[in-house]
């Protein structure tokens, strides 16, 4: 069965869909510099728990009915396993192990889960147009994110840098950040289910409190001195990431996932990367190499072609049949 894509009931909402993003982006920032003077799981319950309490809080403002079946808090449980405590956790356990750049590139490769599990489950058509633009925001957040030597070693063929690269890779966390990745994923596509038996922004806060406990408790046995070390700008980090990269971040996020083409939608994850680089450069003095500068070009590249593909296939069609009537008209006359 195709899914429809949905436009907001409100179409001033379409100028937010950037914001998840952004928010997105700056919160990663906010955690890398915070994350020396507290523990990963920690950080990652703050993140969900308070922004879960004022995503419900909104909601009881805005009169958002509550779950009221057995299989509302079924989903909604699965959907705070999968997107809340497990992306979170392997988030920032993975963030203290490697750099943001190169995080970044791990987790923003999930579009490309979302479209091949859209077009199993939903029918979403991604044609060729959605494809390109797929593999080419591949390209361009690998070229943000993968360090340079690793890039030139594999084109100058030196197979001892690339081994020794791969194992440092490998060694440094990415493989969390991948599974963080694929948990993202998944939890993108559940929210299709979870809204059929609740409403998206209730969900969306219980989801986070759930997902937080258990973050929490983790925390309490495998970590000690989570705040020890804090200062008034560590916590104003975490506040950003809570109140801004959290609960509406996911908010809006989550609202539009249950309205909008999921492909479209998760493909401008991909300019998560280019705030972080672009924010990390303003506040964490970080630079952009020449390859991380085509990479965002290829990003912004990808996102419209991805978010077009309907439009340039369709203007590509008239423009055959322009073509094709023309010469049945040069041909009718030769006659």
């Amino acid at each position: 069965m195709q899914l429809k894509k949905i436009t907001p009931e409100f179409p001033w909402l379409s100028s937010l869909l950037i914001a998840p993003f952004f928010l997105w982006g700056t919160a990663m920032v906010a955690m890398k510099g915070v994350i020396p003077n507290t523990t990963p799981l920690f950080l990652a319950g703050v993140r969900l728990l308070p922004a879960g309490v004022l995503v419900l809080l909104v909601a009881r403002v805005m009169g958002r009915p509550q779950p009221k079946s057995w299989l509302a808090w079924l989903w909604i449980g699965l959907f705070a396993l999968v997107d809340g405590a497990l992306f979170q956790g392997f988030l920032a356990t993975g963030l203290v192990k490697t750099g943001a750049g190169l995080g970044s590139v791990m987790i923003d490769s999930q579009p490309l889960t979302v479209a091949l599990l859209c077009g199993l489950l939903f029918g979403e058509i991604i044609g060729i147009w959605g494809w390109l633009g797929l593999g080419i925001g591949l390209v361009g957040i690998s070229l943000i994110g993968v360090p340079d030597e690793l890039i030139f070693g594999l084109f100058q063929g030196d197979s001892l840098t690339w081994e020794f690269n791969w194992q440092q890779l490998f060694q440094s966390g990415e493989l969390l950040m991948l599974l963080a990745s694929l948990s993202m994923a998944v939890g993108t596509v559940m929210i299709r289910w979870v809204t059929r038996y609740a409403d998206p922004v209730i969900a969306t806060g219980w989801h986070m409190i759930l997902g937080g406990l258990p973050l929490f408790v983790l925390s309490g046995i495998w970590e000690n001195q989570q705040w020890v070390h804090l200062d008034l700008s560590g916590w104003l980090a975490l506040a950003y990431s809570t109140i801004f990269g959290s609960a509406i971040a996911y908010g809006l996020f989550f609202y539009f996932a249950s309205r909008r083409n999921l492909t479209s939608l998760s493909a401008l994850t991909f300019l998560t990367p280019v705030f972080a680089l672009l924010f990390g450069n303003l506040f964490l003095s970080e630079v952009l190499t020449p390859l991380q500068s085509i990479g965002v070009c290829l990003t912004l590249v990808s996102i419209y072609l991805i978010n077009q593909r309907e439009q340039i296939s369709n203007k590509l069609q008239l423009m055959k049949k322009g073509i094709g009537n023309s010469s049945e008209i040069a041909n009718e006359a030769t006659v």
